[in-house]
């Protein structure tokens, strides 16, 4: 069961498992374009998607999750939500962050593709996701509880191993 603020929430699509093969996706950048899997070349792609980047948990996982990443070289990130991408250029310019957010507002494919699409709200769920090279899913976390932070000790110490 996933939940909201302890409400019960519906997500569309299926969650993807480690070893799954990542479908691509076509999701509009600050500046209006597009960006798909294939845009990303380093060895790995983190994926952290959050509800709203103008929420305290979502704020705080893309800054923190930026931050931990600045020795890891061969990973790129990106952080995806359905928030417009005026608004997320603002969040950024705000945050003094250069980083990719990306928004999947308009199609809400990324959303079903990848299980994270939440009924009703059209609100990504919160997770991180880490594919390798060939796009394959090497670690995930999907969270139950939308308010409930991932576990950033995990999620670093897997990139460790890397």
């Amino acid at each position: 069961m996933k939940t909201m603020h302890n409400d019960e929430i519906m997500i569309l699509g299926k969650e993807l498992k480690i070893g799954d093969k990542a479908p691509n996706f076509k999701l509009i950048t600050n500046e209006l374009g597009y960006k798909s899997l294939e845009d990303f070349k380093k060895d790995y792609l983190l994926i952290s998607v959050v509800p709203s980047l103008d929420t305290g948990v979502c704020d705080f996982q893309t800054r923190n999750i930026n931050e931990k990443l600045t020795s890891f070289h061969n990973v790129d990130f990106i952080t995806v939500s359905n928030d417009l991408p005026f608004a997320q250029k603002r969040w950024c310019g705000m945050a003094g962050l250069e980083i990719t957010t990306l928004s999947d507002y308009q199609t809400n494919q990324f959303g079903l593709d990848y299980g994270l699409l939440i009924d009703g709200l059209k609100l990504l769920a919160r997770a991180v996701i880490v594919l390798d090279k060939n796009h394959q899913v090497v670690y995930k976390e999907y969270l139950n509880e939308m308010t409930n932070h991932p576990n950033y000790d995990a999620l670093i110490d897997f990139l460790n191993t890397l």
